[in-house]
C-alpha cells in the first residue's frame, strides 16, 4: 500500500503542478467562443487552423470535379429540456446562495450584479433541441458556399436523383438540411422573390438508420458507454473541484461543484447562442476555461472519438457508402452518361456523434505513428492537457455545422498519376490524412487501400452485437495508472449527448 500511494504521489505531483502554475492572467486577444468545445458556433471556429504548417496539394489544379459527399453536423440549436430544467434550478439555487450570504451578512461586494437577478433566459419554454436561426443561416450560408466553391457540380436542374440530401428523423438535422437545400438552390427555381426551388429531403427511422446514426443501433456500443459514462463522471471531480474552490473564494458565494458544472454550462449556451460572453462566462479566468474545455474535449474523445476503437468502428456502414457513392460516380464519368442520368452529389446531416466517428474513421487530426494505431486498433493517449495544444479539439472537430467533404476529382490521365483523385475538405478547408502521406488529396485507389479497406474487415452486425467479454479492454483509461485516472475524468454533459 505504502509503494502505491508513493506511486501515485509520483504521478500526481507533476500534474498538480501544471493546474497550480497554469497562468491566471487574461491572455491576450482570448475569445472564450473559440473554446466551448462541441458547442462552438461555426462562425467563431471554422476559420480557426489547427495546423498553420500544412500546405494544401496542388495535384487537383487542372481537374473537374465529379462528385461531391457531405457529412455535416446540424447548425446551432437551443438547450434541450432537460437542460433547461438545470438552468431554473441554478437560478433558484443562486438566490438561495445569496439569500444566505446576506442574512450572514458577508461581503458580496465581488458578486457581478447580473447574478443577483438573474433567470434563465429559456424559463417557462416548454420544448427545446431544435435548430435556431443562427443555425439555419450556419447551413443556409454553407450551401451558398457550396455552390460557389463547385459550380461544375450544380450547374445541372435540381433532381432528387442527382443531388440527394439526407438527414436523420431529429428535427433539428432535417431543418439543417433544409437550410442547407434552401442556400444550394437559390434562384434555381420560381418560388418567391429568391426564386427558391423545392426539393427533398429522406430520412430513415432511427432504430434502422445505420448511414448517420449507427450508434443508436449498437447494442455493443450502448453497453460500453454505458458503462462507461460513470466512471468518467467520478473521474472528472477533482478538476472540477478545484474551479469550484476557486469560485467560492473569488465571489463570496458556497458554490457547489453542481454549481459551477452548471455556470460552465451555462457559458456556453449564452457565449454560442446569445453572444453574451461577460456574464457567466466572465465567473472563470481563461485558464479556468481552458481546462473546462478540454475536460469536454476529453468526454468527446473517450466517448465519441478515438478514446476506442468501437466509438468509430460502428460508423463503418457510412463509409461504405460513400466509397461505393464514388465508384458509382466514376462509372458514370467513364461510360459518359448524358447529364441529368446520374448523382453528383450525396448530401447528409447528422449529429457531433456522426462527424466524429467519421472524421476518425478517415483519420484526421492525427500525426503519422498515431493513424497506424488505430489501424491497429491500438489505443491512442488522451489530448495533452493546457497549456499544450490538442489537434482533437471538439470545436475543431465537431463543431455546430461541422462538416467533412469529400470531393471526388477527374484529373487528366498520364501513365505515371492517378485519373481519380479524392480530397478532403474539413470546415471547408484542405486538412491533411496520414494515411494519404499527409496529403488533403489522394488518388482514389490509394485512399481505398489505406485508409477504406483496413475498416471494412468489420461486419457492422458482428461488431455490434453484444459479446460477454468487456468491450472497454482497449479503452484509453485502461491504460493509464490510477492517479492519472484521477486527474482526468469529468461528469457527463447532456449537452454532449445526441448532438
Amino acid at each position: 500500500m505504502e509503494k502505491t500511494a508513493m506511486a501515485a504521489a509520483v504521478w500526481m505531483l507533476p500534474l498538480l503542478l501544471v493546474l497550480l502554475q497554469f497562468t491566471e492572467a487574461a491572455q491576450e486577444g482570448f475569445d472564450v467562443r473559440q473554446h466551448l468545445s462541441t458547442v462552438s458556433r461555426y462562425g467563431a471556429v471554422k476559420d480557426v487552423i489547427v495546423n498553420n504548417t500544412f500546405v494544401p496539394s496542388n495535384a487537383v489544379d487542372g481537374c473537374t470535379a465529379i462528385h461531391l459527399n457531405l457529412v455535416a453536423r446540424h447548425g446551432t440549436r437551443s438547450p434541450t429540456k432537460k437542460r433547461m430544467r438545470e438552468l431554473d434550478r441554478l437560478a433558484s439555487h443562486l438566490k438561495e446562495l445569496i439569500s444566505h450570504a446576506e442574512h450572514k451578512k458577508l461581503s458580496l461586494e465581488k458578486l457581478p450584479a447580473w447574478m443577483r437577478s438573474w433567470e434563465s433566459p429559456w424559463k417557462g419554454k416548454l420544448k427545446g433541441g431544435e435548430l435556431i436561426s443562427q443555425g439555419e443561416e450556419e447551413l443556409y450560408d454553407l450551401g451558398m458556399r457550396t455552390r460557389e466553391r463547385f459550380p461544375q457540380l450544380f450547374e445541372e436542374p435540381y433532381h432528387p436523383d442527382v443531388y440527394v440530401i439526407k438527414a436523420t428523423q431529429v428535427p433539428r438535422a432535417s431543418a439543417s438540411a433544409v437550410a442547407f437545400g434552401m442556400g444550394l438552390l437559390t434562384g434555381k427555381g420560381k418560388l418567391g422573390p429568391a426564386k427558391q426551388k423545392a426539393f427533398a429531403v429522406t430520412s430513415e427511422s432511427r432504430a434502422s438508420d445505420l448511414m448517420l446514426r449507427f450508434f443508436d443501433s449498437c447494442q455493443s456500443y450502448k453497453v460500453y458507454r454505458k458503462n462507461k459514462e460513470p466512471a468518467v463522471g467520478e473521474l472528472k471531480e477533482p478538476v472540477l473541484d478545484k474551479i469550484t474552490a476557486a469560485l467560492v473564494s473569488r465571489y463570496g458565494l458556497e458554490f457547489t461543484r453542481q454549481d459551477a458544472s452548471s455556470l460552465w454550462f451555462l457559458c456556453k449556451q449564452e457565449a454560442s447562442l446569445l453572444d453574451v460572453t461577460d456574464q457567466a462566462c466572465g465567473l472563470f479566468n481563461p485558464s479556468e476555461i481552458e481546462l473546462l474545455e478540454w475536460t469536454d474535449d476529453l468526454e468527446v474523445f473517450m466517448l465519441k472519438g478515438y478514446g476506442n476503437s468501437i466509438n468509430y468502428k460502428m460508423g463503418v456502414p457510412l463509409l461504405e457508402d460513400i466509397v461505393q457513392s464514388m465508384e458509382q460516380a466514376i462509372k458514370s464519368h467513364e461510360e459518359k452518361l448524358p447529364p441529368g442520368s446520374y448523382e453528383k452529389a450525396r448530401l447528409r446531416f447528422a449529429h457531433a456523434e456522426t462527424v466524429v466517428p467519421f472524421s476518425c474513421l478517415l483519420g484526421l487530426f492525427l500525426e503519422g505513428p498515431e493513424f497506424g494505431k488505430i489501424q491497429k486498433e491500438q489505443p491512442l493517449d488522451l489530448p495533452p492537457m493546457p497549456p499544450k495544444k490538442s489537434n482533437t479539439r471538439g470545436s475543431a472537430v465537431a463543431p455546430f455545422a461541422g462538416n467533412n467533404m469529400l470531393v471526388l476529382h477527374s484529373c487528366p490521365a498520364t501513365s505515371s498519376s492517378s485519373k481519380y483523385y479524392i480530397q478532403v475538405l474539413h470546415n471547408e478547408r484542405p486538412i491533411p490524412m496520414p494515411g494519404c502521406g499527409g496529403s488533403d488529396v489522394c488518388p482514389f485507389e490509394e485512399f481505398k487501400e489505406r485508409i477504406v479497406n483496413p475498416h471494412l474487415k468489420h461486419d457492422y452486425n458482428a461488431l455490434c452485437a453484444v459479446k460477454p467479454e468487456p468491450l472497454n479492454e482497449r479503452s484509453v483509461t485502461s491504460k493509464l495508472s490510477i492517479p492519472f485516472r484521477w486527474l482526468f475524468g469529468w461528469g457527463r454533459d447532456d449537452d454532449m449527448d445526441e448532438l
